[in-house]
């Protein structure tokens, strides 16, 4: 998971043989160029009221990756959220906290398909 600008260091190793898998959640200060030259397999998990970065963006991040790696990927955005609702959403809104879980386990089960076991401890 990423926040302030964390995206851009995963991004960077994603591009490296550093890791085998990468997640990005809401990710900010991450541009279309940024998409270019990645190595592993990576999801990208958005919120649709974002202005950091917006539905619109995370569907060009799509097409970049789509156009020059070829890696598995997927982008998914999230209906009714806003930036940062993996780890900062109000635990009394049950919408909000259902939404936080799906991203979670999308992230965990992304790590499950795509890092080698003889690597997990």
């Amino acid at each position: 998971m990423e926040e302030n600008g964390r995206g851009k260091v995963v991004l960077e190793l994603a591009k490296s043989s550093e890791i085998e898998a990468a997640v990005l959640c809401h990710p900010s200060f991450v541009n279309v160029d940024d998409m270019k030259g990645v190595k592993c397999p990576i999801s990208i998990l958005g919120a649709e009221n974002d202005h950091i970065s917006p539905p619109e963006l995370l569907k060009q991040f799509e097409q970049a990756l789509s156009s020059t790696s070829e890696e598995r990927h997927i982008v998914k955005i999230f209906p009714g959220v806003a930036h940062g609702w993996t780890v900062r959403h109000k635990a009394d809104d049950a919408a909000a906290v259902k939404r936080a879980q799906e991203a979670h386990q999308d992230m965990l089960n992304w790590f499950i398909q795509h890092v080698k076991k003889e690597h997990v401890n």
